[in-house]
């Protein structure tokens, strides 16, 4: 039998003294932040937050007649988004999307993750960083370009990841009718995997008004990343000719998810010149109100989620959400890159800066 000598011993003990100490130092400072609302308005289209998630909570934008609608799913409440399983308008990580199996190597060590959907990890565990409460580090509700900065320090080992992290989200109106989005993380001490992503769900005819089914989309993506049965990569990278994923001209979305068995949900790999900062990711219009929405971005890849397993949600404004009740267009890095090496890396090092930056531009059709 072997034995720790009693330094050996005392250390182990204050290591993990530390950590517990550290950890709910970070649960205890969550819960006694005030969680709050905010908006950004410039005087042509407004956008809400809550704290909660760094989380989008309301989009208005006035139609072809000039009727102002709110076009993003989301909660009667702030308190509601605290029990949310559908990732409402929030920012998603430390990794978005699925790891397979939760865990992953890096540099010869294995890290178990927290496994929230069967044994996978998904949007950053049962407390990824939509289930956090966030700082208001700067606020400036109105004037030319309205914007608001969310912060969060993540801990080392917090959801099984390494490495401490600094993380901001900047949201801003930076044009009649563009939301911009930019999403920075600090690895501090320990290279650790990054992979932030926002999780809106858009109905561009309102929140209210039925399924997007019969709105149209046209995807910048003429590859993907097929999955398993658990929607985890296969490692392999497909064409889309072919698929009902060729979504490569606009599609009126009815009319190729009845070809799947449940709808879209599959990561996107982006078309674009190389060294290229913000390339085109999506375009959704919606004929009967005259709103379009065109996503751009920096990321290698998109999510688009036609919002499959939503049942029976209670909405805002009295409305229950059902399957397809909204759409996500997610951009990310590719999904279990971690155990893909053939995937872009989404792996940080100490002193390194993850920069990922999405462009909402919409417009009306008159």
């Amino acid at each position: 039998m072997t034995y720790k000598s009693p330094t050996v011993l005392y250390y182990s003990i204050t290591t993990i003294i530390i950590s517990v100490v550290l950890l709910w130092g970070a649960v205890s400072a969550s819960k006694h932040l005030d969680i709050g609302t905010y908006e950004l308005n410039n005087g042509h289209f407004s956008v809400k937050f809550t704290n909660w998630g760094a989380t989008i909570i309301s989009v208005f934008l006035p139609d072809k007649y000039g009727k102002v609608a709110d076009v993003v799913l989301g909660y009667e409440s702030v308190d509601t988004y605290k029990n949310d399983t559908t990732y409402f308008g929030s920012i998603v990580g430390r990794v978005a999307n699925r790891i397979g199996g939760a865990k992953f190597t890096l540099k010869g060590t294995t890290y178990k993750l927290d496994a929230n959907e069967k044994t996978n990890m998904l949007h950053g565990g049962h407390r990824g960083f939509s289930d956090v409460v966030w700082d208001v580090t700067k606020y400036q509700k109105d004037g030319e370009t309205p914007s608001i900065v969310f912060t969060y320090n993540s801990f080392d080992g917090e959801e099984g990841f390494p490495g401490a992290l600094k993380v901001a989200v900047t949201y801003s109106l930076v044009g009649k009718y563009i939301l911009s989005v930019k999403m920075e993380a600090k690895s501090l001490n320990k290279a650790t995997p990054v992979n932030l992503a926002q999780h809106t769900y858009w109905n561009l005819g309102g929140h209210n008004s039925g399924d997007i089914l019969s709105e149209k989309i046209k995807i910048f993506g003429s590859h993907f990343t097929p999955t398993d049965a658990n929607l985890i990569p296969t490692g392999k990278i497909l064409s889309v000719k072919n698929t009902p994923y060729d979504l490569l001209k606009p599609t009126v979305i009815k009319n190729k998810i009845k070809k799947l068995p449940h709808g879209y949900d599959i990561n996107y790999v982006l078309d674009g010149e190389k060294g290229k900062k913000m390339k085109v990711a999506a375009v959704v219009w919606d004929e009967k109100s005259g709103r379009s929405m065109k996503l751009t971005t920096n990321a290698p890849g998109v999510q688009f989620y036609t919002g499959n397993y939503i049942d029976n949600v209670k909405g805002k404004d009295g409305c229950v959400y059902e399957a397809h009740a909204g759409l996500a267009l997610e951009t990310q890095g590719f999904p279990d890159s971690v155990n893909h090496p053939n995937f872009p890396s989404q792996i940080v090092n100490p002193g390194q800066i993850y920069k990922h930056r999405m462009l909402y531009t919409f417009s009306i059709e008159q």
